[in-house]
């Protein structure tokens, strides 16, 4: 039996979304669990089984996206399947949008009227390079209308990055620093939630809950691609009911 994660946060009614876990599933070692990523070598059948498990929560098909680390953002209502982007976002009804992830980031997002939702994969090179702006601007809200839930991903004691990766980030913005610990000689100890939650606050976007659950850290309930190499993907999804 697949178990998931439901949202904390102030959305509206109307609004539903969910986290996957790697708990249930019918996928073998070393993906083994409720595996829905269709790209890590996983047994096609034991993918789409477990995929089929998942449809039972939703009201349709989820827009499964081929996705690159990149900024690109589309309309879950009339993208095709296995587009190449990192996030998306709909005002239809019953469309459901949806990233894969094993580390990074899951960014949702609402409006107070549920009248549009929309979803990001952030890991830290979508996340430095715009994926939250490019999302918001697609959703056409003002930053003062809409909330945010981050999901499960690799938590600051876990995420160990180089000098690049935090120069990058305090290139965008100073306050970026406070996100950086230092590590071993030349490494830096990331808090990816707290600099996607500046760039959420940049945006107007000031209300923002977490999952507060690291990926790397929980091998019984989660994937983490930086703890193990070859493993599955977890989804996080949300919609418009």
């Amino acid at each position: 039996m697949a178990s998931f994660i439901l949202p904390e946060w102030p959305a509206p009614q109307g609004v539903r979304a969910l986290a996957t876990t790697r708990n249930g599933g019918m996928s073998g070692a070393p993906w083994h669990g409720f595996n829905l990523g269709d790209h890590v070598g996983d047994d096609p059948a034991a993918v789409a089984a477990n995929r089929a498990l998942l449809r039972r929560e939703l009201p349709a098909e989820p827009l499964w996206l081929t996705q690159v680390h990149g900024t690109r953002c589309v309309d879950a209502a009339t993208a095709a399947p296995g587009v190449e982007a990192d996030a998306s976002f709909t005002r239809e009804r019953g469309v459901v949008c949806a990233v894969l992830t094993a580390d990074c980031l899951p960014v949702l997002l609402c409006d107070d009227q549920a009248s549009v939702v929309g979803i990001a994969h952030a890991g830290w090179r979508g996340l430095a390079a715009g994926v939250i702006e490019a999302t918001v601007a697609a959703m056409g809200e003002p930053g003062e209308r809409l909330m945010a839930w981050l999901g499960p991903a690799i938590g600051p004691q876990a995420f160990e990055v180089g000098g690049e990766v935090r120069d990058q980030f305090i290139a965008h913005d100073a306050q970026a620093v406070s996100a950086f610990k230092p590590a071993t000689e030349g490494k830096w100890l990331c808090d990816i939630c707290q600099l996607a939650r500046q760039r959420l606050n940049a945006l107007g976007i000031r209300r923002t809950a977490s999952a507060d659950l690291c990926t790397v850290g929980s091998a019984e309930q989660f994937f983490s691609y930086r703890r193990d190499g070859v493993t599955g993907r977890m989804a996080s999804l949300i919609w418009l009911e």
